[in-house]
């Protein structure tokens, strides 16, 4: 079946008119015709009763009428998309973050790529670093941005941005909230709330328990967290960039070795979208500096 004769049959069904539908078609009438016959013969009768003044439907033709029109708009659509696609005046970026990642590091960026294209198109998936790894490697995402991923294939490309520090988070009425600093031994009577979500908090354990301080609870999402800590039910270690509720406090930890990096991923000799590759460029070119503090 041919998208041209879908479109003639399309014709002569709203038009009931050989004839007209082939000059409203732009073709000869024969050509429309045999056209025609040759989409009944695949389609096993006739789709006309050739009559006179006007051509009627068969059962046949009001049966596949709606059908061929869903297919017909379906093709059209989809070159209408491919068209916008090519001209640039429809943007899709798909990227993959991993749990520990806050989203609002990419809003300035975002917003600066919507000014360059009439429509944008948005994909984003999350995951575990192992995940995220996972995801660029099939092509579900473009680009990739963690704290770390666990995986040597040697088709991934590798662009630090910046590299940060963790600070404790504490709610507004606890005993450590408003203080500039406070020590490791302070948090020995701390219930830890551990961000098992995070690529570094098994590093950040292993630091912790150094000094003899244990987490007190596993939590596997960032809004239960900050959810957990606003009721004081314990306090926990956030990197630098992530975003709080202002009614919790946060402060740094004298004495803690904790830093992380995050990096940009993507996968070497794959060919990118126009949106893909802005992206990359402003997230490499961006001054992290007073983000990361």
């Amino acid at each position: 079946m041919e998208m041209h004769q879908v479109r003639y049959f399309l014709a002569v069904a709203q038009l009931l008119n050989f004839t007209r539908a082939a000059e409203e078609c732009n073709v000869t009438q024969p050509s429309l015709t045999r056209a025609i016959k040759q989409l009944e013969a695949e389609l096993g009768g006739d789709l006309f009763r050739r009559e006179r003044p006007a051509a009627q439907l068969t059962e046949l033709g009001q049966r596949m009428h709606p059908l061929l029109k869903q297919c017909y708009d379906a093709a059209a659509g989809a070159r209408s998309l491919a068209s916008s696609f090519k001209s640039g005046e429809i943007g899709a970026l798909r990227i993959a973050l991993t749990h520990s990642i806050d989203l609002a590091l990419l809003i300035p960026h975002l917003s600066e790529i919507k000014r360059q294209f009439n429509r944008l198109e948005l994909r984003f998936l999350r995951g575990s670093s192992r995940e995220v790894a996972e995801f660029l490697k099939k092509g579900e995402a473009e680009l990739g941005i963690a704290a770390e991923i666990d995986e040597s294939w040697e088709r991934l490309d590798v662009w630090p941005l910046f590299t940060e520090g963790f600070e404790l988070v504490v709610s507004s009425g606890h005993r450590l909230a408003g203080r500039c600093n406070v020590e490791l031994d302070d948090l020995r009577a701390e219930q830890l709330l551990g961000r098992t979500f995070c690529e570094h908090s098994s590093r950040i354990a292993a630091s912790l328990r150094e000094h003899g301080i244990e987490h007190g609870h596993e939590i596997s999402s960032e809004r239960d967290l900050i959810e957990l800590v606003e009721a004081d039910v314990g306090v926990a270690m956030v990197p630098h960039t992530s975003t709080v509720p202002e009614k919790l406090t946060r402060t740094a930890v004298t004495g803690l070795d904790a830093r992380r990096t995050v990096s940009l991923y993507g996968v070497a000799g794959r060919q990118r979208t126009a949106v893909a590759n802005a992206v990359m460029r402003m997230l490499r070119g961006a001054d992290w500096r007073e983000i990361a503090g």
